[in-house]
């Protein structure tokens, strides 16, 4: 097969952020082979789909599209078709078994192997898992960044907490820092292109710098990528409230890029059900965090994680939550339904919750928190607040939007004078729950 002819391939990306920063490193090295992205599954030649299964929705939807492409591989008998990220970390051999039309199995920590792995798949060579994570997940590869005018940088990977209802430990394997010139060096070149705004990315960007044992820490990167040019906002996630410290506040409340956004996960208002999660702190500790980070950062935007119906939740351990979601008062809060994962202590535990009762608490939270937010976007209302130009909305070109610092996303009608990576000044006309309205100040 010429690698030099005319190649397609398409990329199909689920789950978190880190997700979709390993898809450009994948589509990078597409690239670099010669390959043009499609969206065209008929004209691909490589289909390739970056997977989640951090919930059972995550991994029915990524079987359910390997189901699809099924016919699509009967009908293009040269097309390889990959699978990649946590899901092939999980179930490596399992997926053949389940989908003999897959080629590839690749990995969280292989990401580097995929033009390896082509060639040798394109010689007539037998399909290949590649699921060793015994290598460095950080290495030299191209990037294409399918964003305009942000990056990701992956700072760190893995984790080490385990907390009882997660299975990302075990297919992102053990914390590892990425050094902080490799880091600095990657921002510098960002900037150069002509990037505004990064997102540094970790499953735990507060344990960043901890395996190397030096005193470098989360509050060191911050300064030093703080001063180069070109850079104006720098957001990360995910944080964690057990290696979250005062001095980790400090820095980010002194370093004038990072954003005044802080999403700071909670999970549950309950103690004694933080303890069954494993999640290292309690209540007590997570509210001095929040008293210093407002003490220190008076406009921080707050944002946080919350399940609902873990395996032993109360009634009571519920209202524990209702109450610190009153008192902390977030913007916003993401929430979830408890979804049993295999292989995680949670998944066995008693005290299981029925669906409807964990469906039921869910409602009742949402209620709690879309009011706090409503409130809180309705003081944003006359308002001036600074944003970068994202382009068109999902569901009309003809409204745009741009976040602000805090991540807030303001929406206004498009008279096309501006370019996506704009930075503009907007006016909050109108707060709603999730999105506020608005209009550029000339």
């Amino acid at each position: 097969m010429d690698l030099l002819a005319s190649k397609h391939y398409c990329l199909i990306t689920y789950g978190c952020q880190m997700n979709e920063a390993d898809s450009e490193r994948y589509a990078g090295q597409l690239e670099e082979l010669g390959y043009t992205m499609t969206e065209d599954w008929e004209l691909a030649d490589v289909i390739l789909i970056n997977t989640c299964c951090v919930r059972e929705t995550a991994e029915d939807k990524v079987l359910g599209k390997i189901g699809e492409l099924k016919h699509v591989k009967a009908r293009n008998k040269n097309l390889i078709l990959a699978v990649t990220g946590c899901m092939a970390q999980e179930w490596q051999d399992r997926l053949f078994k389940r989908a003999p039309h897959l080629d590839l199995v690749i990995g969280t920590h292989n990401i580097h192997k995929l033009i390896e792995l082509i060639k040798e798949r394109q010689k007539g060579k037998n399909r290949f898992l590649a699921a060793d994570m015994g290598e460095s997940v950080f290495h030299d590869i191209p990037t294409k960044r399918f964003q305009k005018f942000f990056a990701w940088v992956p700072i760190m990977n893995g984790c080490n907490k385990f907390c009882t209802y997660c299975i990302v430990p075990h297919v992102r394997g053990r914390e590892v820092s990425r050094p902080l010139e490799d880091i600095v060096a990657e921002i510098k070149r960002i900037a150069a292109d002509g990037y505004k705004e990064i997102t540094l990315l970790g499953q735990n960007v507060n344990s960043y710098g901890l395996d190397f044992r030096d005193g470098t820490d989360f509050s060191a990167l911050l300064y030093a990528i703080d001063d180069i040019d070109g850079i104006e906002r720098v957001r990360y996630m995910t944080s964690h409230p057990k290696d979250m410290t005062f001095a980790m506040v400090d820095a980010i409340a002194a370093c004038r890029k990072v954003v005044t956004h802080l999403h700071l996960p909670v999970q549950s208002g309950s103690t004694d059900l933080l303890k069954r999660m494993n999640r290292g702190y309690s209540t007590e500790h997570y509210l001095e965090l929040i008293d210093y980070i407002r003490e220190k950062m008076p406009h921080v935007v707050l944002t946080t994680d919350l399940i609902v119906g873990f395996p032993g939740e109360t009634e009571e351990m519920f209202q524990e939550t209702l109450a610190l979601l009153r008192k902390v008062r977030y913007d916003m809060a993401y929430t979830f339904i408890y979804s049993p994962r295999t292989g995680t202590p949670a998944a066995t535990m008693d005290g299981q919750i029925d669906r409807a009762e964990k469906s039921r608490r869910l409602k009742r939270l949402m209620e709690v928190q879309n009011e706090i937010s409503l409130a809180y976007n309705k003081e944003m209302e006359g308002k001036d607040y600074e944003v970068i130009v994202e382009g068109p909305t999902k569901n009309d070109a003809d409204r745009w939007f741009g976040r602000t610092s805090g991540n807030k996303m303001i929406i206004w009608d498009n008279d096309d004078t501006l370019v996506v990576g704009d930075t503009v000044t907007v006016r909050v006309d109108k707060g709603q729950t999730w999105v506020l309205k608005g209009h550029v100040l000339k």
